[in-house]
């Protein structure tokens, strides 16, 4: 079994792709990890084998858009640990369709992106800072995407200046915002809030056909996770790069 560190983890969409193998890194590194799911049954499920390696990998119930299970989270992390050493904001939706055309989104699919991808995101962090703000060294990681950096979306020169998908960029173009003046916010504490760009990987949203194995698309995240009491806040990364907002 790996050391016990005594940092525990929480993790939004945490029972598959790169949230699982979010939590399967930080578990190596002795960290208690808590797997969050909508349907408990699959966090259960994706819990039980990493267990089978002798870690420290929990399911929680947790729907981002569902205020009631966000509470109930918070109370069950307050009540078995009193403290949370990590966020990981990993939950997200994608339904534009690729390509897509901004003018022609469905207004619908704007507000279930930014549902989940945004306000979800906000409803998590804002519920459980109160127990982050009690860790020693309280670590929040917003999973965002080049796909929301406006710089590169503005370069003809950019890999990604044809790739619109507008709900899903607008959504984590906010999340980056969120981040920033979050950490704008916590710059006195002890805790630090960067955004990850994990990269095009293999996972039911990022497609067979993409370049990164999950292995690798956990990196960043873990990493800023992690970090020591001297790393950066207020950043967005990719492999430990700091990227154009």
């Amino acid at each position: 079994m790996a050391q016990e560190t005594g940092r525990v983890a929480i993790i939004t969409g945490g029972n598959k792709g790169i949230g699982l193998e979010t939590g399967l890194q930080l578990a190596r590194q002795g960290v208690t990890v808590l797997l969050g799911a909508r349907d408990l049954a699959k966090g259960e499920k994706a819990a039980q084998g990493l267990k089978k390696e002798g870690l420290d990998v929990r399911a929680i119930q947790l729907d981002v858009t569902d205020q009631a299970s966000i509470g109930a989270a918070v109370g069950r992390v307050e009540r078995e640990f009193g403290r949370l050493d990590i966020l990981v904001n990993n939950a997200a939706v994608m339904v534009d369709g690729r390509p897509a055309s901004p003018s022609t989104v469905p207004v619908s699919a704007w507000r279930e992106t930014f549902e989940t991808n945004v306000f979800g995101l906000v409803a998590v962090t804002q519920a459980f800072l109160p127990l982050l703000r009690k860790s020693a060294a309280g670590r929040i990681v917003n999973l965002s995407s080049i796909l929301g950096s406006l710089a590169e979306h503005s370069d003809p020169a950019s890999p990604i200046y044809h790739a619109l998908v507008p709900a899903y960029d607008a959504s984590k173009a906010a999340v980056n915002m969120f981040t920033v003046e979050l950490a704008h916010e916590l710059k006195d504490t002890k805790i630090k809030v960067n955004a990850a760009h994990p990269g095009w990987v293999k996972t039911d949203m990022g497609g067979a056909e993409a370049p990164m194995e999950l292995t690798d698309g956990a990196k960043t995240s873990v990493w800023l996770a992690t970090l020591p009491d001297d790393g950066p806040t207020g950043g967005y990364f990719h492999m430990m790069v700091h990227m154009r907002w």
